[in-house]
């Protein structure tokens, strides 16, 4: 169990590529069609970036359409596995380069697949809780059109680009965070050496709907509430069907979970912060609402956070 977190979000932005890319668009490329991929899948379209934008710029656009004044962020967390360099250096220095942000002290990028919000956000809580920074930057942005392959029809039609972002400041709003790690489904979900992506998407199905109950239980025990006191339950949006299978295994109704997966696709580690942002948009976020945050993804990784909404 993680420590009490000391943190609340402050603003949340987000950003879309502009080309959108339907199901039928696949139909030339593999043996699939738009009635196979909604009825397995729930998406129906995705954002493709252009080759010439790099996750960084993807990032920044999110960044910048927050209506808040950035010259006093002094951290950033940059949750990707597209990052614009292999190895170094981190997508978060350039990103500091791009928004001319000077101040800065820390910035580095966090990889744990589509676990990568959920992580960074508590990596956020223990930099602002220890004094290292006071207003952080995190993000979750995703170039996963430039790791696809376009041949194999389990895959590429999943996927999408986009970024989403919040600013994080000292408060009391992020009440538990749960974290975890099953190192022996590694194999399960990687990135190749031909940077492409491979899924074994039974093994990934069963441990997602696992964990996913698992973490939402977990978090409303340990934090003394029950779902009905949950406001909004934000998940990874990866799958329908998982997302399903999961409220039908809690018993809970599916129409408590946000879903933006038919219009987006799973966009990995912005997923949820581009969520939170539709959200914000839609009017669907009341100062007060008890939110849980819940991931799965590479490593194999999983985890979840409960927090009060305090915009």
């Amino acid at each position: 169990m993680i420590r009490q977190a000391s943190i609340d979000i402050t603003a949340v932005g987000g950003y879309l590529p502009l080309k959108v890319v339907v199901n039928d668009d696949f139909a030339s490329m593999v043996a699939t069609s738009n009635e196979w991929i909604t009825s397995h899948t729930g998406i129906r379209e995705r954002r493709f970036a252009s080759v010439s934008m790099l996750t960084s710029d993807m990032a920044a656009e999110a960044a910048r359409s927050m209506s808040v004044d950035l010259s006093d962020v002094d951290g950033i967390i940059v949750a990707t596995a597209t990052p614009d360099y292999q190895g170094f250096p981190s997508t978060a220095c350039v990103l500091v380069e791009k928004l001319g942000l000077s101040q800065v002290k820390i910035a580095f990028d966090l990889v744990a697949g589509c676990t990568g919000f959920v992580y960074a956000l508590e990596q956020a809580r223990a930099l602002v809780h220890c004094g290292s920074c006071r207003k952080m930057l995190v993000v979750g942005a995703e170039k996963m059109s430039s790791v696809l392959d376009f041949s194999d029809r389990n895959t590429c039609v999943l996927f999408g680009d986009g970024a989403g972002c919040v600013i994080v400041e000292e408060g009391d709003g992020l009440k538990r965070t749960l974290l975890g790690v099953e190192g022996k489904g590694a194999d399960s979900l990687y990135i190749n050496q031909s940077r492409h992506i491979v899924m074994n998407g039974r093994a990934v199905y069963n441990f997602a709907v696992t964990k996913m109950t698992e973490i939402i239980a977990r978090l409303t025990q340990e934090e003394g509430i029950s779902l009905a006191d949950i406001s909004w339950i934000v998940p990874h949006q990866a799958n329908e069907r998982i997302i399903k299978a999961a409220a039908e295994r809690l018993g809970v109704d599916v129409e408590k979970f946000y879903l933006n997966v038919s219009r987006y696709a799973n966009t990995s580690a912005a997923t949820i912060p581009l969520a939170l942002w539709d959200m914000e948009k839609e009017g669907k976020l009341k100062q007060g609402d008890i939110l849980l945050l819940v991931a799965f993804g590479a490593g194999l990784t999983y985890g979840g956070n409960c927090l009060v909404w305090k915009k």
